[in-house]
């Protein structure tokens, strides 16, 4: 496995293994959000003519699109319905999938790219980075020329961190399947509702889906890292086939791994919500007095409003208040900005446990991503440590305007310190006015916005039924099983 930090890295190694692609191959993949006209690089490819192309050369190519709600909610459907039609027009077969727990949607990113002819390179890719505007950005951060809306304090072009995994070796196998289950489903896609027919018709998209060709032998081992597939389905009517009472294996891993660490949490994350999810990082916290949790988030959530606003913070500023509450000052909250000071969206899923286990993936620290939306995500075990300490470093490196290499990096409370360190001077810097040279790095002490206690009355309901519902079996809920 090798991580691929920010949206231009990833989608510069995308082009480059779909082009790779001939008569024969495959290139299946799942999307939340794909804007056709997304540029791949500044003088493209788009998202698009990317796959099209790839049709067009042979490859059989197929993918399954959130079906989403309108785009003048701010969601995805149109945007999703050009790109599958586009590829469908070519002569691929995408589709808009809504076979979701009411109120759900379909959040997994995954691309898997097999040859027919090599095996030895197959990929998939897993995480966080959808095929949309926005996305492409690089350690500048200065943004990605295509914006989406976004609150206006991240500028006209939005800096954004994120992070996918490129995955090889029998692990893709693993990763497809995910795929071949969802399009096996014969539940219609349309199932029950006239308007997602009326939906898929104008989109020319058909109600049941083309069986998939036949599957290729599974690639040759291609590293040392021991990769597992965690996912999240809801429980739901008609059930999922392949997960009839719901799946939850994410939030099992974390909870696993979470009662296994000793000495370091390290957690980028694009909400940290909820009692469920802080609960067990908080139980973590107070069972081992030695166990440090750093937290990164954006500074704002994308969209800050005067009804959306509050539910976004609400969830956060109790799930940060019981982290406290269990870790006093072993557990630190960070946003980051850019050199001219412009906020950074952390959009990334990437979670350290003790430079022995990670995650990338798709999910969240939510309930909704843990019970609700379908989700994907890979943990790794790498028995040298090296590639989750490195992952780990690279990206406090980043963050905290250091080399990689920097001895104080690797060392879990000096680098929990030298945290500490770095967003003091920051903030200092800031609230004097700017004066100076401004000290190095990204880090910021976390500051949610307050929800008023005029505001909570109805945030507190709207937030836990409509922002991060339960999509656990009734039985789970009433035991309080994860």
């Amino acid at each position: 496995m090798q991580p691929r930090i920010h949206g231009a890295d990833y989608f510069a190694r995308l082009r480059e293994v779909v082009e790779a692609a001939g008569p024969g191959d495959h290139v299946f993949f799942t999307d939340w959000r794909g804007d056709p006209d997304e540029r791949l690089a500044d003088d493209g490819p788009t998202v698009s003519d990317l796959l099209c192309d790839a049709v067009r050369r042979g490859v059989d190519v197929r993918g399954l699109l959130w079906r989403s709600h309108s785009d003048k909610t701010s969601f995805s459907a149109q945007e999703n319905q050009r790109l599958g039609t586009a590829i469908n027009d070519a002569g691929g077969e995408a589709l808009l999938d809504q076979r979701v727990r009411r109120g759900g949607s379909h959040h997994q990113k995954l691309v898997v790219v097999r040859y027919r002819d090599h095996p030895t390179d197959d990929v998939a890719f897993v995480g966080g980075i959808d095929l949309c505007h926005g996305r492409r950005d690089d350690d500048r951060h200065l943004g990605d020329p295509q914006q989406q809306p976004m609150d206006k304090r991240y500028g006209d072009r939005a800096p954004w961190h994120d992070a996918m995994a490129e995955i090889r070796g029998p692990a893709v196998c693993d990763v497809l399947e995910t795929f071949v289950e969802r399009w096996n489903d014969e539940t219609p896609l349309d199932h029950r509702n006239p308007y997602r027919h009326v939906l898929q018709r104008a989109a020319r998209m058909p109600r049941h889906l083309q069986p998939l060709p036949p599957a290729f032998d599974p690639p040759p081992t291609a590293g040392p890292h021991t990769v597992q597939v965690l996912r999240t389905y809801a429980a739901k009517r008609p059930a999922f086939p392949f997960a009839r009472g719901g799946e939850r294996t994410i939030a099992q891993a974390y909870a696993h791994a979470f009662g296994q660490a000793r000495h370091l949490i390290y957690v980028e994350d694009q909400y940290l919500w909820s009692q469920l999810v802080a609960q067990t990082l908080a139980t973590a916290l107070r069972d081992r007095p030695t166990l440090r949790a750093i937290v990164v988030v954006p500074r704002y959530p994308d969209a800050d409003g005067r009804f959306s606003g509050p539910p976004n913070r609400f969830g956060q500023i109790e799930a940060i208040r019981l982290l406290r509450d269990a870790g006093g000052d072993r557990f630190a909250v960070y946003d980051i900005e850019n050199e001219a000071g412009t906020p950074i969206y952390v959009h990334a899923k990437v979670c350290v446990v003790d430079d022995c286990w990670m995650t990338i993936g798709s999910d969240n620290f939510n309930r909704r991503s843990w019970t609700h939306d379908s989700e994907i995500t890979c943990a790794v075990v790498d028995e040298t440590d090296e590639l989750p300490r490195q992952t780990r470093t690279g990206l406090w490196a980043e963050h905290l305007g250091l080399s990689a290499g920097d001895p104080d990096l690797a060392d879990a409370t000096s680098g929990f310190e030298l945290w500490r360190q770095r967003a003091d001077a920051l903030d200092s810097w800031h609230a004097g006015g700017r004066q100076g040279a401004r000290p190095p790095g990204q880090a910021r002490v976390h500051v949610p916005d307050p929800v008023s206690r005029w505001n909570r009355w109805w945030v507190a309901p709207i937030y836990r039924l409509a922002f991060d519902p339960d999509g656990r079996p009734l039985a789970a809920r009433l035991r309080r099983q994860i």
